[in-house]
């Protein structure tokens, strides 16, 4: 870490925090799914930046990973409560940051998971334990009535990397990785009227590369071609220009090349609120890089 990574991240935050700002604006019912999804890459190509991953647009149960689907013709509708999740880099130090949008009456929830957030940057500097600041965020919620979801947690940054170390837990547990200097963390509280557990739903719209073996069907190799710039990060089926890439897909998922995100959920008819900021850890406490 030194003064021009520091800048980089600095900036793809500045330049994160305004996008999604826009972004939710434009979030009102009646509006496609895949418009704000393609206006959000626009906005980042645009600047100049690139694309960390496909804006994540979560409605209701859902909690992460849901995003527009090729055809996509889902609006959404009154009384939605919706995350938008948004990745932006610049050569490769990312900016990782969400907002809850209420289009219902969700204020409380959306303020827990908001709270929570708060709580955890407050206490954000070298020598913090992930469990403290993860007891921290559970307290926060669950004194508001909500539940943590448990096996949902903020991630370390790093260049062209979305998981790297620590994890920061939304529920207490002891000790756990400490917090060092220039370590770069987004940091991601849920909180949920469920059962506060997340599952796989069916939905997938998703996908990333994890490993390079060669691959005999062209369709397969296609794709390849397309994600290569891609230098592991997430891309959206919907990006995808090759033909029968469903199938593709599968193949390249079975022979262990590409991971798939399905949507994550809590049960049917709960509601889960998302807010995220992107931090630096300094000396004496942390840079908020998309505040």
């Amino acid at each position: 870490m030194n003064d021009e990574i520091i800048e980089q991240y600095r900036e793809a935050g500045r330049l994160a925090k305004r996008i999604l700002a826009d972004g939710a604006a434009r979030i009102t019912p009646g509006v496609l799914i895949s418009d704000i999804a393609d206006s959000i890459c626009s906005m980042v190509t645009d600047a100049g930046a690139g694309i960390a991953f496909p804006p994540n647009i979560s409605i209701n149960e859902a909690a992460a990973h849901d995003t527009a689907g090729p055809g996509d013709e889902r609006i959404f509708q009154e009384g939605d409560l919706v995350k938008l999740d948004i990745g932006i880099h610049i050569d490769g130090y990312i900016a990782d940051t969400a907002v809850s949008i209420d289009l219902g009456d969700h204020g409380k929830l959306i303020e827990a998971s908001r709270a929570a957030l708060d709580t955890a940057i407050s206490l954000a500097r070298p020598g913090a334990t992930a469990g403290a600041i993860g007891a921290a965020v559970q307290e926060t919620i669950t004194m508001r009535g909500y539940q943590p979801v448990a096996n949902l947690t903020g991630h370390g940054l790093d260049r062209f990397s979305l998981h790297a170390a620590p994890s920061i837990p939304n529920i207490g547990s002891s000790g756990g990785p400490l917090l060092k200097e220039g370590m770069v963390i987004a940091i991601e509280p849920f909180a949920s009227t469920g059962t506060g557990r997340v599952s796989e739903g069916n939905r997938c719209e998703i996908f990333s590369q994890i490993a390079i073996k060669p691959v005999r069907p062209p369709a397969a190799r296609r794709i390849l071609e397309e994600i290569k710039d891609r230098r592991g990060l997430p891309f959206a089926r919907r990006w995808l220009k090759t033909s029968r890439a469903d199938l593709a897909l599968t193949t390249l998922i079975r022979q262990g090349i590409i991971r798939p995100y399905p949507v994550l959920q809590d049960i049917p008819g709960s509601l889960v609120s998302q807010a995220e900021h992107t931090i630096i850890v300094t000396e004496d406490g942390c840079i908020v890089t998309t505040r």
